[in-house]
């Protein structure tokens, strides 16, 4: 560590104390799923719904994070990881400050998820597979990406020119081409909120 480097984590209100405060327990989702499988449409979805059982929350979405955060990171593997970095270590922050954090990240390998579930803490980490088939991303192709990619314009494209590992084991896994939106929530509410809920 550098030497003008002092930490003040000792002089700090601690999490039990957050916790207590807001009546929840902080915890970070992390939803990995291809473009298009319904991530962050569930996120926003959830947000609402925690919300009305009383839980604070914030969503960190992949999209938003690069025109604020890590806007200066491209796509390569190194820059990937740097952004999954970055962002594990801000739900870190969040997670320990007693609030519930949605993250929605391709996070295409499962090294780059394990790494972001090293940084949070197990303990803190609930992985979130939205399963959706690459065929019914492709079909909504909702922001033109995979058109873009097919035609070779969009290098390093997950799912297209660049490969996705699914989860060997996720905590929880939901398929929007198969569930609704409100069915996805129910089922990761109903798994979530005893965790949650102090």
């Amino acid at each position: 560590m550098e030497n003008n480097i002092y930490p003040i984590f000792s002089k700090m209100q601690s999490r039990q104390e957050k916790e207590a405060f807001l009546g929840q327990k902080g915890m970070t989702l992390w939803f990995t799923g291809l473009s298009g499988s319904g991530k962050s449409t569930v996120a926003v979805a959830m947000e609402k719904a925690l919300a009305g059982k009383g839980i604070f929350c914030r969503i960190i979405d992949g999209d938003n994070v690069r025109c604020g955060l890590n806007a200066g990171l491209g796509f390569s593997p190194e820059d990937r990881k740097e952004n999954i970095r970055r962002v594990a270590e801000v739900c870190k922050l969040f997670t320990q400050t007693g609030i519930v954090t949605l993250a929605t990240f391709i996070s295409p390998t499962r090294e780059l998820r394990g790494m972001a579930k090293e940084i949070i803490g197990e303990d803190d980490f609930i992985e979130v597979y939205v399963s959706t088939p690459i065929e019914e991303c492709e079909r909504r192709d909702v922001k033109g990406l995979y058109a873009k990619a097919r035609r070779g314009e969009i290098k390093e494209f997950t799912g297209v020119s660049a490969p996705f590992e699914a989860p060997l084991s996720p905590d929880i896994e939901i398929d929007t081409s198969a569930l609704d939106i409100e069915e996805s929530v129910e089922k990761i509410i109903s798994a979530v909120m005893p965790k949650i809920k102090k």
